[in-house]
């Protein structure tokens, strides 16, 4: 019986011609098993730098070293056989100069296998975003509210609520659109603008935040899960309870352990007797 042949990988050109056709369904990943069953269902997994607060208790993202992505991304295409794999840029990593940007974008890329890269900021990187798409690294743009910008923008606060904000999220909308990003994210933005962006530019956009009529949307896994019961921010719907369904279950095993009915028989091994 011949073994059926391998599903093409979503590439970044994908992701960008599926604007207009149908919605972009996308989520976060840091975890091979995680990824695996995210890919079934994903065309786009993003190893977000939103791990420094998921898994590593961060209070912003800020933290987040290359050597944490590059772990995770690699982690992540070690489950994902279908959707197109996007690791973040972390804060510092390319800010200071394009040519910084694009070694840090080859690092990631070379020793994750990703297919592509994302970073935040509007008008003052599309230099930047345009001098890594010209030698070949495919960029994701992140406008709106940007979380690696939290400490000088006041904190985590839906943007758009003023005209001024209006007109700057807008000239950076265009400015990544221009600089040839195959598609970005819109997050914590007014729905109206939101709207408005993804009808004017050529980039796919995802909201998160945003808007449905978004060319896709993208949340964080363990939000949607429902894997954090402390914070729910407005954007975000829980498909899932499963922070209830892991402490049930660690309550029932603590139980039977202490009553010393885990493990047993079934659950040891047993000297095997000689024949």
């Amino acid at each position: 019986m011949s073994t059926p042949p391998r599903q093409k990988r979503f590439t970044p050109a994908d992701i960008s011609a599926l604007k207009g056709i149908r919605p972009i369904v996308s989520l976060t990943a840091y975890t091979t098993p995680v990824a695996r069953i995210l890919d079934r269902h994903c065309d786009l997994l993003l190893v977000g730098d939103s791990l420094g607060m998921v898994l590593y208790g961060m209070d912003t993202t800020v933290g987040v070293s290359m050597d944490m992505m590059i772990a995770h991304g690699q982690a992540t295409m070690r489950g994902a056989s279908r959707a197109c794999v996007i690791v973040d840029l972390p804060f510092g990593s390319y800010q200071e100069s394009k040519e910084q940007a694009f070694r840090n974008s080859v690092r990631l890329m070379k020793e994750t296998g990703c297919d592509g890269v994302k970073l935040e900021g509007g008008e003052e990187m599309a230099e930047t975003v345009a001098f890594l798409v010209s030698r070949g690294v495919p960029v994701f743009g992140h406008i709106g509210l940007m979380p690696q910008q939290v400490n000088t923008s006041g904190g985590y606060r839906s943007k758009g609520h003023s005209e001024a904000e209006q007109d700057k999220i807008r000239r950076d909308a265009r400015a990544i659109d221009e600089a040839g990003a195959f598609a970005m994210v819109i997050e914590g933005t007014v729905e109206p603008l939101a709207r408005e962006i993804t009808a004017n530019v050529a980039a796919a956009t995802i909201g998160i935040g945003a808007s449905p009529a978004c060319d896709g949307q993208v949340l964080v896994s363990d939000d949607m899960l429902g894997l954090f019961n402390e914070f729910k921010p407005r954007f975000v719907k829980h498909f899932s309870a499963l922070a209830n369904v892991i402490d049930k279950a660690v309550a029932d095993y603590a139980e039977e352990v202490k009553a010393r009915s885990f493990p047993g028989p079934e659950h040891t091994f047993q000297i095997r007797t000689k024949k």
